[in-house]
Order: C-alpha cells, then sequence, then structure tokens
C-alpha cells in the first residue's frame, strides 16, 4: 500500500492533506482500495465495490467541502444514483439506483469520494450483519463473532482501518450495535437531524435516522455540519444547535448531572464483564467532576412489541412495494423468510394496533422526557452482552422463536431513543478479557448532540481508543 500513514489520520486529517496538496484524492482512492483488497476477504464488509464511480467522481472534479477528496462507503439501503443497491436481499442483486438520497447528495456535496457499498442484514432488519445474498460480516477483533447490525459492514470497516469514517444509519439501535461491536464511535442524532427524504418522509415511524461510524469524535461532530438541516419535504424540524458541531468538540462540557444503571431497562442482570465497565466509567466520569448517581428510567411499557408493530408493518409495506414491482408474490428465495413472516405476521394486525404501538412510543418517550429533568445525561451499555457470535440469529429459520430472547439479553436498551427522538453515542470505552469490544451508551434530551459532542471529545481525551487495533487490521 502507498500510504502506509493512511490509519493514522481521521478524515478530517486526510482531507487536510487534500487541501494542502500533500497526498491526491486518487492517491487515497487507491489506498483505501488496496486496504480493502487486504482486510475485506476476511470480514465481508464492502458487498458493492463501485470503483470506477469513485474514480468518476475525481476525474469530474470534487466540490471544495469539509471533506474533499476522502474515500467513503455507503450502507447498502440507501441509494446512489448509477450503483448497485442490494439492500442484501436476493431479488435486488441487480438493482441499480436511479437516484440519491438527501443524506447522500450531502455526502457528495461535501466532497466524499464513494468507493462501495458497506453490508448490511437484509432490509436492515436485524442486529447482526448476516444477510443470505452476501454471507456474514465477521468482526475484526474476533471473526467467530458479529460486527453489528444493521450498519455492521460500516463499523467492521472503519474499524480494520479500511477508512475511517462510513455511513450508518439507526432505526432501534444499528449506528450505536456496530460501534459497540466493533469498536469505534457512533451518534445517533435527534429525530429530524439529518434528512431521510426523499422517498420518505420518515423512517419507521420516525425511529430511524442516518448518520456515521468513525474512529474520532470530531469526524462525527464535523460530518453533522455538513449534513444536517431539513430539505423542501420535512416533516418537522430537530431543535437548531447553538453553534457548529466542530466547535463542541474540545469544548469544556462543564460539570454534567450524570445518570447511570449497570442493568437492563427491565432491571436484569447483564454480563457481568460490562457491567463492571459502565462501573469504571462512572467512576471516570466522577473523576473528571461530573455529578453521577445511580438512578434509571422506569418505563410504562416494553419498548419490543412496540418496535414489533411499527418496523412489521413498514416491512409488510415493503413486500407489497416488492411484489408490484416484480409482478408476482415474493417467496424465500427473493427474500428471507424472517422478511415474509414480519411482513406477514404484520398484516393480521389493524390499523388500531399500529396506532396503539405509535401511543405506546409516545408514553416511552414522555416517561423518559420526566427522567431527563433531573439528568443531563444517562449512561447505560451500549449492549448487555458481548459480540453476538455468528450464527445466533438465523434469518433463514423454520422457527423464530429463538429470535425475541436473544434481541432482549443482547439489546434490551438501544430502541428507546429511537422511540423518543433523543440523541444517543456510543463510546468505545472498554474491551472485555476476549479482547471484544464493548461500548458504553450515553444519551440526552431532544437536541442536544452538543452535550453529546463535548463529553464523548473529553473522555477520547482522557481514555484514548484511536491506537486500539484489531486482530484483522489494514
Amino acid at each position: 500500500m502507498g500510504f502506509k500513514e493512511f490509519a493514522n489520520y481521521d478524515a478530517v486529517g486526510l482531507a487536510e492533506l487534500v487541501r494542502n496538496k500533500d497526498v491526491t484524492a486518487k492517491e487515497l482512492l487507491d489506498e483505501a482500495v488496496a486496504r480493502t483488497a487486504k482486510v475485506d476477504p476476511q470480514i465481508n464488509a464492502v458487498v458493492v465495490k463501485h470503483y470506477d464511480y469513485a474514480e468518476q467522481q475525481i476525474a469530474r472534479g470534487l466540490p471544495d467541502g469539509p471533506f474533499t477528496g476522502v474515500p467513503f462507503l455507503i450502507k447498502d439501503l440507501d441509494p446512489l444514483a448509477g450503483t448497485g443497491t442490494t439492500s442484501g436481499a436476493s431479488v435486488l442483486r441487480d438493482n441499480i439506483a436511479d437516484h440519491n438520497s438527501t443524506l447522500v447528495q450531502r455526502f457528495l456535496d461535501a466532497g466524499l469520494v464513494m468507493f462501495g457499498k458497506s453490508a448490511s442484514p437484509e432490509f436492515g432488519l436485524m442486529p447482526t450483519t448476516e444477510s443470505r445474498l452476501h454471507g456474514p460480516t465477521r468482526n475484526p477483533w474476533n471473526l467467530d463473532h458479529s460486527s453489528g447490525g444493521s450498519s455492521g459492514g460500516a463499523g467492521a470497516a472503519v474499524a480494520a482501518r479500511i477508512l475511517p469514517v462510513a455511513h450508518a444509519s439507526d432505526g432501534g439501535g444499528s449506528i450505536r450495535i456496530p460501534a459497540s461491536a466493533s469498536g469505534v464511535f457512533g451518534m445517533k442524532p435527534s429525530r429530524a437531524r439529518n434528512p431521510v427524504g426523499p422517498d420518505r418522509g420518515e423512517g419507521w415511524g420516525g425511529f430511524s435516522v442516518g448518520h456515521v461510524v468513525s474512529i474520532s469524535v470530531r469526524d462525527s461532530a464535523v460530518m453533522m455540519d455538513a449534513v444536517h438541516g431539513p430539505e423542501p419535504s420535512s416533516l418537522y424540524v430537530a431543535p437548531p444547535p447553538a453553534r457548529p458541531y466542530s466547535q463542541e468538540v474540545g469544548r469544556d462540557p462543564g460539570q454534567l448531572r450524570i445518570s447511570f444503571t449497570d442493568k437492563s431497562p427491565f432491571g436484569e442482570a447483564i454480563d457481568p464483564e460490562i457491567a463492571a465497565a459502565v462501573r469504571d466509567v462512572a467512576t471516570v466520569l466522577s473523576g473528571l467532576g461530573h455529578h453521577v448517581e445511580e438512578r434509571a428510567p422506569q418505563l410504562p411499557a416494553d419498548p419490543a412489541p412496540v418496535m414489533t408493530t411499527i418496523v412489521g408493518g413498514n416491512t409488510a409495506l415493503m413486500v407489497r412495494q416488492l411484489e408490484a414491482r416484480f409482478g408476482r408474490p415474493m417467496t424465500s428465495d427473493d427474500v428471507e423468510r424472517l422478511t415474509l413472516i414480519m411482513g406477514q405476521n404484520s398484516l393480521k394486525l389493524t390499523p388500531a394496533d399500529y396506532v396503539a404501538a405509535q401511543q405506546t412510543a409516545f408514553q416511552i418517550t414522555h416517561a423518559l422526557a420526566t427522567f431527563f429533568e433531573g439528568c443531563d445525561v444517562f449512561l447505560s451499555p451500549t449492549l448487555c452482552a458481548p459480540p453476538l457470535r455468528l450464527g445466533e440469529l438465523n434469518t433463514m429459520s423454520e422457527d423464530f422463536s429463538h429470535v425475541a430472547p436473544v434481541l432482549r439479553r443482547y439489546m434490551p436498551g438501544t430502541s428507546m431513543s429511537n422511540m423518543s427522538g433523543q440523541p444517543a453515542m456510543s463510546v468505545p470505552l472498554a474491551w472485555n478479557k476476549a479482547g471484544l469490544p464493548l461500548g458504553m451508551m450515553f444519551a440526552a434530551k431532544l437536541g442536544e448532540e452538543g452535550l453529546l459532542f463535548r463529553l464523548a471529545g473529553q473522555l477520547e481525551q482522557v481514555r484514548p481508543w484511536k491506537d486500539k487495533r484489531p486482530a484483522v487490521c489494514a
């Protein structure tokens, strides 16, 4: 590889090298391609490669933006005109997008060079990335484990240092889960912070939002500066930031009121190493001068049935749209059995059931809003068990009774902030004795990404993670 120092830079740093003419965009692209060739056969993170598209971008001339010349991966769910977008589904293996999503267009406007798509589970439905079409994405820290989902390809690619930042999206934890499992930083923005159009007004009933996973906190902040804000079709807007997010990283967060728990939202015990890591981080926060107390929100209802109803309804519509497009019923040859079953089960529910789920989500939102009257930040484990072993969730099974117990054990707390629309981030602050990453999750009030970036920047200084490298690393 021609640029051995590549992995020492975050995306902001790489863009500065291009701006100063120390390297060219083509040299960075060649390096990202070489890194993909070196490690992707082991981790399977980059499932659609369109290097010609990236070369054409450079040849046409890149726009002047904060990331001009930096290689980038789009999650294989968002359309990039003229490139393959499969959503991890067999029926879409030959699909070519005919337009850009608004978020993808903003990535392009920021000067990013799109050299491929990162792996996602089929339609982003699972917290592990093991689609039938593309096969499992493996965790660079231990190839027998999952890198998380649904942005598992992004998490694995960034962890393995193919690139410093990659697109991700989060409808129930899908930025934070792979950030935790892969040992990288992941911020889920407030609802409506970043655009979701033009094909829809909101994702999964407002639960889903897109952003990135990254090695550095500042890459996430600068990226949010570049892409946030409403689009013409926005149904609502997020509270405006007090200042550019890039100015929050390195800014003193002050003395924060931080509540924490080392248990699941249901009060159940979790993996003991993760519980110990939460308490250790709470001690670090106290040592930084924050007021820390053990306190957790009391939820009025279980979030899981809400997710099942909202996501199931969206899945049923997606299957219907595929059937209309291809002029035939979808079968398990076209999409995975889990997708079919989710859609079929949803059709057994009524419109009133869907509205009831929305109202329960609002009740959870109200409970969280009340809880945050007493604190600025809530610390909890991103995941309540170590990264899943590959195969623990089987989307082609004849029996899906295993799914709900695995999800309850693994990721019981991530979906709450999707329902409330609050920002939440997973910060790579711990590793277990087996060497697997354990992310810590921090949530704040709606619109308070700036506060979280300040806290993340502080933690990045006192407990840095940049130089921790997985076993499989470019």
